[in-house]
This record gives structure tokens, C-alpha cells and sequence, in this order.
């Protein structure tokens, strides 16, 4: 995993009340770094922050942690069992 996945999943696990829940994978989509955090549904609301401050915290974290690498990196916070846009893979 990318050290932007890492410092996602590390943070997460810190935020949410599960740890073991929290599950982040990475992929690759037109030159851009996906990555896409799974939480308990429980703990969606923790990830994401009031007015959604955290998430857009974490966001601008991966893509830091990718821009010192020189990649595009993007994340999308999703909670398990539900599917996400669909996308071209």
C-alpha cells in the first residue's frame, strides 16, 4: 500500500470506535490513485466529520501524501456491503 493509503487507514483507525473495521484499498484509474475507505456503518458519521471537515481533512492528507511522489491521489469513503458509483475499472 502507498504511504497516502497508510497514513488514510492509520488515521481512520484512530477516528472510528471499530478499528478492525476500517479496511482501505488502493487503485489505479487513469493515472490517479483511488483509494477507498471502508468503516462500520456505525462509524461512518466519525470519518466524515461535522459538515464533512474530517473527510475533507483526510482527503487533502492522501493527496499530500501522493503529490510528494508525484501521483494523483483521491479518496472516497465508502461503507461496507454498498456499492460505490460505478466506474470504469
Amino acid at each position: 500500500m502507498s504511504e497516502a493509503g497508510d497514513a488514510v487507514a492509520f488515521l481512520a483507525r484512530a477516528l472510528v470506535d471499530e478499528p478492525d473495521e476500517v479496511r482501505v484499498t488502493e487503485a489505479e484509474q487513469q493515472g490517479t490513485t483511488v483509494i477507498e475507505l471502508f468503516v462500520a456503518p456505525d462509524d461512518l458519521g466519525k470519518v466524515i466529520g461535522r459538515q464533512g471537515r474530517t473527510a475533507a481533512a483526510l482527503r487533502t492528507l492522501a493527496a499530500a501524501a501522493g503529490e510528494r511522489h508525484g501521483r494523483k491521489v483521491m479518496l472516497e469513503i465508502r461503507e461496507p456491503g454498498r456499492p460505490g458509483p460505478a466506474r470504469d475499472r
